[in-house]
């Protein structure tokens, strides 16, 4: 490709991050299902070549073109020009990952609550909800591979978080807990009267686990309570010591789980960030916090 496209597609004085490119660049394999010698074959490039583009050692920008033809995103997408789309929950998550990694804090909302604040028995549960919310009507040959990956890379961030213990700040709406409450750990509706008694009891513990963290405190995790409405869709923030980040997903792990349809987005923009941060001061006043978060939860669990 001649130099003058080569400009067209890097702004004048574009600072790129090599290594976060590089991990987009796995998110994208992983999501593609294919293996590193995948790629070289379909590119004919070495291994080696690979591994260093996903190591963040950028070679040459045909190739990064080449490679966005092949995951089917736009050469801007890949290099984080612009906002990062995401159709894959594999690839989503990957990406949620490999940023937390690095993260010194993290501010978030999920619906009911992080799936990083959730027991241990919550991660058999998810794959059980998770099965039961594919429609037997339709055939998709490749969701067992998709379950799987999710789960493996959910464990993943599971086990990181637990060891770096990054100051987390968690915003949970009190109406999503009540509904959570209500349908129980399910992955559709119907299910028989008895399983869905043993999957309320189970949304139930996990409450109480919420509650637990409220009174007594949990290492460098802050939880407020919130009565306001909240946004439909999940997000976060995630900063380190050079980047802020904001993640909005439709991808939902709580009952009636959803990991095969929608587009997440995730961005660096000064912006996005700004909103974001303003509407999480305005719920994070009102919301409430320790005892008081415990007695809101308590009292939700007496009447539901």
């Amino acid at each position: 490709m001649p130099a003058a496209s080569h400009r067209k597609k890097r702004p004048r004085g574009a600072r790129f991050d090599f290594h976060s490119i590089g991990e987009r660049l796995r998110a994208y394999r992983m999501a593609a299902e294919l293996r590193s010698e995948d790629v070289a074959d379909r590119l004919n490039i070495s291994r080696a070549a690979i591994y260093k583009l996903e190591r963040g050692e950028i070679v040459k920008i045909d190739t990064l073109e080449r490679l966005a033809a092949l995951f089917g995103v736009s050469l801007a997408n890949l290099l984080g020009v612009e906002v990062e789309y995401h159709d894959s929950a594999i690839r989503y998550f990957e990406r949620m990952r490999q940023i937390e990694s690095r993260s010194k804090r993290i501010v978030a909302h999920f619906d009911p609550f992080s799936f990083l604040l959730t027991s241990d028995d919550y991660d058999g549960w998810l794959r059980q909800m998770l099965e039961e919310s594919i429609p037997p009507s339709l055939t998709d040959p490749a969701w067992t591979q998709t379950l799987s990956g999710v789960l493996t890379i959910l464990a993943g961030r599971k086990t990181a978080f637990r060891q770096t213990r990054p100051n987390v700040t968690s915003l949970i709406g009190l109406r999503q807990i009540e509904q959570f409450l209500h349908h129980g750990l399910v992955g559709r509706l119907g299910l028989p009267p008895g399983v869905q008694l043993e999957r309320k009891l189970a949304a139930r513990r996990e409450v109480m686990r919420i509650v637990a963290m409220l009174k007594n405190g949990a290492e460098g995790v802050q939880i407020g309570i919130v009565s306001d409405n909240m946004p439909n869709e999940t997000f976060e923030i995630f900063e380190d010591d050079e980047h802020v980040h904001v993640a909005v997903s439709p991808f939902r792990l709580g009952e009636l789980p959803n990991i095969r349809t929608g587009i997440a987005t995730i961005t660096t923009s000064t912006d996005a960030v700004a909103m974001y941060r303003t509407m999480i001061d305005r719920l994070w006043i009102d919301a409430a916090k320790g005892a008081d978060g415990a007695a809101v939860l308590s009292d939700l669990l007496e009447r539901v």
